[in-house]
């Protein structure tokens, strides 16, 4: 294995602690911003998850891209990896992802080449093709209109930022002089130690595309089941048949990205996942917000479609008890065969989230102080 900051196999998991956990846990932080609350009560929240994070032994929080979302703090993943690496000392931190397309690949490496400077050893680069948003917002993003020839392009924007982070354009290149930095081009620190200032790089995906894509270049491949459950198998499959050794992995990794949420109360965990599934059928029929409290949640009246769109997304939410968020956790991994799970806890209260990575710490018998077991 080339790469030592990857999780293993070949990339720093063996270290992790797990507990009884079947495999790595991880936390997908959205930033997400409830009614009642600000953008800056919602980046608090996410530092304090970071710090629990930390303490109870997940293995990395990545934050994703979004826009034009009320309900979702989280558009500048750079900004916020950045103030997270300096409330953290050891947590794997990365982007769930960043939307390639929306992005100049330079910029992007030289956002990611700072955060490794500023967390060594600790940044990931999680990659995507879909705007994060609408068509409107994408073509303000990215002063274009062809927003499908953008994702179209996404293997060549995914070459081109892999040479500027790797700094290997071959001479005559047009780019062959231009150097991300901070990046290999700086040298050796002091005492011949390398200045590599380099992420570790993943693709994610909702469908085949970038499965296919991350298995033909061997590299770790993270799954949105969260949101696209249906589409799983299949795309843990391609990514497995089409996985080819790397300098980078020498057999396939795959993460999924699972909603859960853990309350004491099985029927709070019931209220607060609710105030999700609201909030993501006010988005997808075009009336983003806020995200709903409980009590507004649970007195909305849905229609039949409405009923039908909730109860499908629910189906696909684990929350309960400790005891039966764990039972789900591991069916889904036996099922998936995944190499670890990013849990996201979408709902309104910022405490109830904090509380819900508490609970499955407790239910997998995490350490309660990683630091100080170390």
């Amino acid at each position: 294995m080339a790469d030592a900051t990857l999780p293993d196999p070949g990339h720093g998991i063996r270290g992790t602690a797990r507990g009884s956990a079947p495999v790595p846990l991880s936390v997908l932080d959205l930033a997400t911003v409830g009614s009642g609350y600000t953008a800056t009560d919602a980046l608090r929240t996410s530092v304090e998850i970071a710090r629990v994070a930390e303490t109870r032994g997940y293995h990395r929080m990545w934050v994703a891209e979004h826009h034009s979302m009320p309900g979702v703090a989280s558009s500048s993943p750079a900004v916020i990896l950045a103030h997270l690496a300096a409330h953290t000392g050891t947590l794997r931190l990365g982007s769930g992802g960043v939307m390639l397309p929306n992005h100049a690949p330079l910029v992007i490496a030289e956002q990611f080449g700072t955060l490794e400077a500023l967390a060594p050893g600790r940044i990931d680069l999680g990659l995507g093709r879909a705007p994060g948003t609408d068509g409107a917002t994408a073509a303000a993003l990215r002063r274009t209109e062809t927003l499908h020839e953008g994702a179209d392009d996404f293997p060549r924007q995914l070459a081109e930022l892999t040479r500027f982070l790797d700094d290997t354009f071959p001479d005559g290149h047009r780019y062959a002089r231009i150097h991300a930095i901070p990046g290999p081009v700086q040298g050796s620190a002091p005492g011949g130690v390398q200045s590599r200032a380099r992420p570790s790089v993943w693709l994610l995906g909702s469908s085949g595309f970038s499965a296919q894509l991350a298995g033909a270049l061997g590299l770790p491949f993270s799954f949105a089941h969260h949101f696209s459950a249906a589409n799983t198998l299949p795309a843990l499959a391609l990514y497995r048949e089409s996985f080819r050794p790397s300098a980078v992995l020498d057999r396939p990794y795959a993460s999924i990205g699972v909603a859960a949420l853990a309350a004491e109360d099985p029927e709070e965990a019931r209220r607060q996942v609710l105030t999700g599934a609201l909030s993501m059928l006010r988005l997808r029929t075009g009336r983003p917000g806020l995200v709903p409290t409980p009590d507004e949640a649970a007195a909305y009246e849905f229609s039949p479609v409405e009923r039908d769109f909730v109860d499908s997304w629910l189906g696909n939410v684990i929350h309960g008890d400790p005891a039966t968020v764990r039972a789900g956790l591991d069916e889904l991994v036996e099922r998936t065969g995944t190499d670890e799970l990013v849990i996201t806890a979408n709902a309104h209260t910022p405490s109830a989230r904090l509380r819900s990575y508490e609970l499955i710490a407790d239910a997998y018998g995490l350490p309660k102080d990683v630091a100080a077991e170390a």
